[in-house]
Order: structure tokens, then sequence, then C-alpha cells
């Protein structure tokens, strides 16, 4: 549901290549024209209009890249019409949003699903078990940073409040996803400052976050920054630093730098195709109602976070 740019880069190639899980049917669009640019692009039905595609019984599941702010009216309509949900990032405006959603996927029977795909590249598997062997010792920080520099088209509906843009839905999203996806949805928020601009967009900001363990973090954010795209985890005898931890390409190779006195090691991971590992989740997710109650959860503490972070820098 929707002709966004990275379904046209990275999702749906990626759906296509799960040829035993999914059979991609139909991409729907509110433009005929676009609709039909990318059915001819990728060998599907095109469709015109958002509310034709989830009255098809031949269809079980959406995948939704429409702006934040749009989420709430068609994902709640894609689930009382009974089809499984992925939708990118941030999935809810709030957490009462949040609330509804998963409500209403768990009394439809349905998947509900946030598209952050960095946590399936292998990259992170190595650091937890990098974590989890002590090769750092106590882990005492992490320090999370995901920021890029202005978009060229002033008019980018990232900079859109009215339909859910901002740095908070997004980039500020990464971060807080990562710290909690570490170590399992522990921390708290004690503190943020967030910059917004005349029409009330987020544009930058930062958080400071804690934990009943002797473990805080610093998380930032922006879409006016020195690109970075990274987090490290400070321990008492040495730090892993992933370097690029939120946007690999399925084609390219990262590196995890592993630090203690007098030894550095750079852990070279091979390629890792995340979109395809999200999508491999997703389709178990949908066959297995037992999985569904991890990410219902990881969806209203991830809306929870965003909303104190926003909450605390208004104070």
């Amino acid at each position: 549901m929707g002709c966004a740019n990275i379904a046209r880069r990275l999702m749906i190639p990626a759906i296509k290549e799960l040829q035993d899980k999914f059979d991609l049917v139909a991409v729907a669009s509110r433009t005929k024209t676009k609709a039909k640019e990318f059915a001819e692009l990728f060998g599907c039905e095109a469709i015109t209009g958002y509310e034709t595609i989830l009255s098809r019984s031949d269809i079980d599941a959406v995948y939704i890249p429409l702006p934040t702010g749009l989420h709430f009216e068609w994902i709640s309509k894609a689930l009382n019409n009974g089809k499984h949900v992925y939708a990118e990032k941030s999935i809810a405006m709030n957490e009462k949003e949040a609330n509804h959603m998963v409500e209403l996927a768990r009394s439809s029977n349905c998947s509900l699903m946030e598209g952050y795909m960095f946590q399936y590249h292998k990259q992170h598997e190595k650091v937890k078990n990098l974590l989890n062997d002590g090769i750092i010792g106590e882990p005492r920080m992490i320090r999370a940073s995901f920021g890029f520099p202005p978009f060229s088209d002033p008019t980018n509906f990232r900079y859109d409040n009215t339909i859910g843009g901002g740095a908070l839905k997004d980039a500020a999203g990464y971060v807080w996803r990562c710290v909690n996806f570490l170590y399992g949805n522990i921390f708290k928020v004690k503190a943020s400052n967030v910059y917004y601009d005349q029409k009330g967009t987020s544009i930058f900001g930062s958080a400071y976050l804690s934990t009943n363990k002797n473990i805080s973090a610093e998380i930032a954010f922006g879409f006016d920054n020195f690109y970075q795209c990274n987090y490290e985890i400070w321990g008492s005898k040495g730090i892993i630093t992933c370097r690029k931890a939120f946007t690999p390409k399925p084609d390219e190779t990262t590196h995890i730098i592993l630090e203690k006195q007098d030894y550095y090691e750079d852990i070279v991971i091979p390629p890792d195709n995340h979109f395809k590992k999200a999508m491999i989740e997703f389709y178990q997710t949908c066959q297995n109602i037992n999985k569904r109650d991890k990410h219902y959860n990881d969806i209203i503490f991830q809306a929870k976070g965003l909303d104190a972070i926003e909450k605390l820098s208004k104070e």
C-alpha cells in the first residue's frame, strides 16, 4: 500500500526473492499512473486506491510504507479486514494509537510488525555474542547516534509534522529501538532535549536513558546533522563499536570494532540482507501466533519511549 522509495529499492525486491513464502499480488497507489509504474516494474497487478486492496479476499497481508500520520487509519482498516500488517517506522504517532492497533491486531488474529529491519542484520547478532561472552566486562554505557544532513527538497514529507514527519518519528526511533533491542526493553527516558522548527517539527535532539541496572544510554538523532549511523557499548574491560548500525545495504560489508587494553580488532561482517530477514520474521509471525506477542510489546514500548522523549523535551 503506497509506492514509497524504500518499497521500490529494497522491500519489494526482498519480497520477490522470497517466492517460497510470498506471492506479490498487487501494488496499490492513490494514482493509477504510479500503481501501473510499480506493477510493470515488479510483475504484479496495479490497484488504484487503498480501500480496494484491503477488500480483496486473495490478499492475506499488506506492507504499508505510508507516512506515519496515515498509519492509524490504514493499519486499522487493514486489520479490520483481517490482513496481517508490516508497516514502516514509526508505526504510530503516539502510545495511544499503538495500543489501539495492537488490541485490534489481537482481536483480528493478525500479525502486526514495525519496520526496524536493522535488528535482523547479523552484525548485531555478533555484538550480542560478544556481550554474552563477557568480552568487554560489565557494560556501563551505550551511545547510539543516527542523523543526516538536511534533505535537498524542503517540501519532503519528513518535514511535515501533520503527517508524522520529524526526527522524533524517524531517526530517534532507530536509536531508541537500538538500545532496547540490545538489552530487552529495559531503558527509561530520564531527560531529553529536542529542537523544533517554527512549524513544530522535530529537527534534532538527544536523550539520556537509565535502567535499574548499572548501565545507562545516550541517544542522539537529527535531520540537520553531520551523518552518523553507529552505536558503541562501553564496558569495564573494553568497548564495542558498530560503525554502520542501521542502514547497511544488502551487498555491503560491515565492521565491528572491538577494543581492549593494548588490543584492537576489526571484525568483518559479510553482506547480509536484513530486509529479507525481516520479511522472513514477518512470514513466521503470520504463520505462528506465538511469535506475535513480542512484536506487539515492542510496538507499544517503542511508542511509549518516543512519547516520553517528546514530553520531557517540552517541560
